[in-house]
């Protein structure tokens, strides 16, 4: 069985407050973009996490997918799988790859072995893998807050307009991401935020990491400034960094050739309505 997890950006993310168990309340907007991995599996003797395309460091059974199949393996019983995993989606870049993974290899399971898991459980079983896990088995633009967890579905009106990320070969962690963000309530939720124009978006909805991830990688700052520059009605960095995307009316000009070569761009038509 194969399916094709994909990425996410974040209008918007402010952490609210700070949790008793350690975790941190957020406030964002996700949604899902077509920049993609590819992971499969076949029964076999053994089971067995193999990858390809970009490089994932650590041991196969910290992996998110390997977390996620561990987790319906022990309350169901599943069989021993060849579980392959094609990396596409960069990684510490703030677009969520590794949370797709691992929803994606819920739902393929839940379908595949015919557990008959609702939505709502197969979120649950999410929420226990990571905090923007249950947004991809949702998977179509949502405000979330808690965790990420508590979501609803919005509707957007981004028709006509064209959606570029750029990600440079910087790596950030979720904790560098936290270092000196001191949590705040939002004035204006962003859920109100986004159904203002595009135009009306620069300075009203903002990242909260930015100030940190820039500070420490001024490079992810001057992409933002160079996608400005180039055009963009509104750029921001995705969740955590390091890519930055920019949301530009029509089709923009040759972005790719602004930024240096080990630099990867994505771009798709955003068909929100």
């Amino acid at each position: 069985m194969i399916s094709f997890p994909n990425a996410k950006i974040n209008l918007g993310l402010y952490v609210t407050e700070k949790r008793p168990d350690g975790f941190h309340n957020l406030e964002t907007v996700f949604i899902p973009i077509d920049w993609k991995d590819a992971l499969e599996f076949v029964e076999a003797p053994e089971t067995q996490f193999t990858s390809s395309g970009l490089v994932i460091e650590g041991d196969p059974e910290q992996n998110l997918v390997m977390k996620a199949y561990r987790l319906l393996q022990s309350q169901y019983g599943l069989p021993a799988l060849h579980i392959h995993l094609h990396k596409n989606i960069p990684l510490g870049a703030g677009l969520g790859g590794g949370s797709s993974d691992a929803a994606f290899m819920l739902k393929m399971l839940n379908e595949y072995f015919h557990l008959g898991l609702t939505g709502d459980e197969l979120e649950q079983h999410a929420a226990r893998l990571g905090s923007d896990c249950p947004f991809f088995v949702r998977n179509r633009p949502v405000f979330a807050r808690g965790r990420g967890e508590i979501m609803e579905d919005i509707r957007l009106k981004m028709s006509g307009l064209t959606l570029v990320v750029v990600k440079p070969p910087v790596h950030v962690t979720t904790a560098l991401a936290f270092r000196n963000v001191i949590p705040q309530k939002t004035r204006i939720s962003i859920k109100a935020l986004v159904n203002f124009s595009v135009t009306r978006w620069n300075g009203n909805i903002k990242n909260q990491f930015e100030g940190s991830v820039f500070q420490e990688f001024p490079e992810i700052g001057k992409i933002k400034e160079q996608l400005y520059a180039a055009g963009a009605q509104y750029a921001s960095m995705s969740g955590s960094g390091s890519a930055v995307f920019g949301i530009f009316e029509g089709e923009p000009d040759s972005i790719s050739s602004l930024f240096p070569s080990d630099y990867i761009t994505f771009r798709q038509p955003l068909q929100f309505r």
